[in-house]
């Protein structure tokens, strides 16, 4: 069975949080299911639970909508044209745009954390 993601962790993840109360925004995921049929989260107990496929699927939303600033009208036609497919190598591919940001965003974390690493256990000297 595949791992399950809930529907707050994914908020987290995708950075839908509330700057001044930090609390995530899971209804920017809830009304992105009714505006987009390839987001179907399984129900247990009557929480949503999001499969790792569902998990690339919002991700791609995300950045379109959010990086890209298109529409919501705009990335319906794309994912329903499977633009999305488009080859990594091709020079306007929006796969290829996608793959580069969350390469830049897991080089900024490992980043950080190698600096946690080094500096771990040492005093402030200014």
């Amino acid at each position: 069975m595949s791992k399950l993601i809930g529907i707050t962790e994914l908020s987290k993840l995708l950075g839908l949080v509330d700057k001044k109360n930090k609390k995530p925004l899971n209804y920017i995921l809830r009304y992105w299911e009714k505006e987009f049929k390839q987001i179907k989260p399984k129900m247990l107990n009557n929480r949503r639970y999001y499969s790792l496929q569902q998990v690339e699927i919002v991700k791609m939303i995300k950045f379109l909508l959010k990086n890209k600033g298109m529409t919501i009208s705009g990335v319906k036609n794309i994912l329903n044209s499977n633009l999305n497919k488009l080859d990594v190598n091709n020079n306007i591919s929006l796969k290829k745009d996608y793959f580069k940001e969350s390469i830049k965003l897991k080089t900024k974390n490992l980043l950080n954390k190698i600096y946690k690493i080094k500096h771990y256990g040492k005093k402030n000297s200014s």
